[in-house]
């Protein structure tokens, strides 16, 4: 028989953890912890190995959007040349987005019980990005989440830049070689680079938390003394010391792998659970209000920016702008600086703010301090989407859709690495299955607004359509505000509801 457990049975911290050792000039704590003993933890491993696996995914993130929304330049053309609607051309970004929304909840639960590396080379959004929660600690969630979504908006922006130069050069059919060819160089590098990730550490959680130095404080720790003659015993000791471990962690080192040993596909199986309960652990958590957020939030951003995406190509290459796919293309530009200015507000910025935040509160940290900077992307998105809507409604300068369409996509980065981030710190023993639930249910919103946007612009015109994008933008962003001043009292009241399979 299936039982249903609480939260609070896999991690009494509920999302607040010390993050700074207040008696100890305020040293930062790692979360999650390394095991001291094994070489092979991810958290353990080498930073430059950390960043080949980090930027394998990335690569392999960008190349499916860059394949996929690369193309819209060419809709405009595509429509003319198979004599399709704007509707049904608009199709070939929609459905994909539903399909790698919808098989999120086939793949992730495979690499959970299988492993992440024979699962990896497939359309699953939030298997990837557990891959970067496997390897880097809280105090670096939202900078690597933040190249992540820049890796993922990447290709809806980069794509469609070169694509259009490709089109005018060569033709549509180009732009899906070039992402044939490219995606097979990098499927090679994930194969021979990208060794598995997935790590048990649930007994190093269940014992008293250390203080520990960040890596990179142990390494330049390790430097200075190695530069002063000291042995490389005395600096394994002077770790130790600075380490202390639990009794239940004292155990024989483990050794290395090897490269050839990493290259396995097979990491063993889950033996407390069975691939049925994976498919459908997931599904409870839905009642968890930060994961509501979080995939509303997302969906609305990405949904936003997709529906600029795959209009511009129909108002920008139709008169009275009448420009070519490779001109067009060039929308892409700010689009890209909004993404990359989005992903250091989300991430970058946050992770400082929430760093100094803790340090104000006697070094705790508060999930809840992720959110407390989403007003920025509050009030850029919504004029972004003011701009571009009059902009395309009056025929106005094209600079008036590029500069939109920038602030607009400020919200694709900024919102969705805060909430994510924010989900994955309150809910890391199951964040697999949180970001799952996240990433996959935006989608499908996202996919069911896309479908009626061009109908809905054919009749209330882009004014009224844009305008209400940013009522309704400004709105689920208003959802945050319980979480904010509430959000601790509702994560210890919902860490007590049975929904853990």
């Amino acid at each position: 028989m299936v039982r249903l457990r609480c939260f609070d049975e896999l991690d009494s911290t509920e999302g607040t953890v010390q993050l700074h050792d207040e008696a100890d000039d305020g040293r930062l704590i790692l979360h999650p912890r390394p095991n001291p003993d094994d070489p092979n933890d991810p958290l353990n491993w080498p930073r430059w190995k950390k960043h080949v696996c980090f930027g394998a995914v990335c690569a392999f993130t960008f190349l499916t959007n860059y394949a996929i929304g690369g193309l819209s330049p060419a809709f405009y053309g595509l429509g003319i040349e198979f004599g399709k609607t704007q509707t049904e051309v608009t199709a070939l970004l929609l459905w994909p987005i539903l399909v790698l929304g919808v098989f999120n909840f086939f793949w992730v639960p495979l690499a959970n019980y299988f492993g992440k590396r024979p699962v990896f080379p497939s359309p699953g959004q939030a298997q990837r990005h557990s891959v970067q929660l496997d390897l880097y600690f809280l105090h670096e969630r939202g900078n690597y989440l933040g190249l992540y979504m820049n890796a993922i908006a990447g290709g809806n922006t980069i794509g469609p830049l070169i694509c259009g130069f490709v089109i005018t050069s060569l033709s549509w059919r180009w732009h899906k070689w070039i992402a044939f060819i490219l995606t097979a160089v990098n499927w090679i590098v994930v194969l021979m680079f990208v060794p598995e990730t997935r790590y048990d550490r649930s007994y190093l959680e269940t014992s008293p938390n250390p203080t520990l130095r960040s890596d990179t404080d142990r390494a330049d720790a390790s430097d200075e003394e190695l530069g002063n003659g000291a042995s490389a015993e005395k600096v394994i000791s002077s770790n130790s010391r600075e380490t202390p471990r639990h009794p239940a962690l004292r155990c024989k080192q483990v050794p290395k792998k090897t490269w050839w040993q990493e290259l396995s596909l097979w990491s063993g199986v889950p033996k407390d659970t069975n691939l049925f309960v994976m498919f459908i652990r997931p599904f409870p958590l839905i009642a968890y209000p930060p994961i509501i957020f979080a995939f509303l939030a997302y969906a609305v951003s990405l949904a936003w920016v997709v529906a600029i995406n795959i209009l511009n190509s129909f108002l920008l290459q139709a008169p009275p702008y009448s420009w070519k796919p490779s001109i067009n293309g060039l929308i892409n530009i700010p689009g890209l600086i909004g993404n990359i200015i989005g992903a250091i507000i989300g991430g970058w910025l946050v992770d400082k703010y929430s760093d100094r935040h803790s340090k104000k509160h006697n070094g705790v940290f508060q999930p809840e301090s992720r959110l407390h900077l989403l007003w920025i992307a509050g009030i850029i998105v919504p004029a972004g989407c003011l701009v571009f809507g009059y902009g395309a409604q009056d025929s106005l300068n094209w600079t008036s859709l590029f500069f939109g369409y920038g602030m607009v996509a400020v919200g694709l980065t900024a919102v969705p690495v805060a909430t994510m981030t924010y989900v994955s710190d309150c809910y890391l023993p199951v964040n697999a299955d949180a970001l799952l639930l996240v990433n996959g249910l935006k989608n499908i919103v996202a996919f069911g607004f896309l479908q009626g946007v061009v109908p809905w612009v054919t009749v209330a015109g882009y004014a009224s359509t844009f305008g209400t994008q940013a009522g309704v933008y400004v709105a689920i962003l208003l959802l945050a505000l319980p979480l904010i001043f509430f959000g601790q009292r509702i994560r210890h009241a919902s860490a007590r509801w049975r929904l853990i399979l």
